[in-house]
């Protein structure tokens, strides 16, 4: 039996995420592609990804209905975990990046990834 209070606790960790991740592309596209603070992949094509995968993340936190919100949630998640753990064996995703990914970005995508599945599979309405 999940919580009545699930659904409100998704769309507030939505919408943090999607403003974290929006700011880190804003933060990529300004300081250029050398890793941000020595640790995290700031290239282009992560500054795209993050902008809009943080963009749809935060629209979906404020305008989404549930079932949706499940659904891009869950999507992300997924991607997320699959970039984690084809980081750990292709670091340059195949020459998309310049820089690899290290060990910190993998840990951050499987943490989300883990995290948007286990939201998107649990949380339901109070009606249902």
């Amino acid at each position: 039996m999940v919580a009545t209070w699930s659904l409100p606790v998704l769309r507030l960790l939505t919408k943090v995420v999607g403003f974290v991740l929006i700011a880190l592309g804003i933060a990529g596209v300004i300081f250029g592609t050398e890793p941000l603070l020595g640790l995290l992949n700031i290239d282009h094509p992560e500054n795209i990804i993050h902008l809009l995968t943080g963009g749809l993340l935060a629209y979906a936190g404020f305008r989404s209905p549930e079932p949706q919100l499940r659904k891009v949630v869950g999507t992300l998640g997924l991607l997320s975990l699959g970039a984690g753990i084809l980081g750990f064996f292709a670091p340059n995703l195949f020459g998309l990046m310049h820089h690899m990914y290290s060990n910190y970005d993998n840990l951050i995508h499987l943490t989300l990834g883990v995290l948007g599945i286990f939201f998107a599979l649990i949380v339901r309405s109070p009606q249902g």
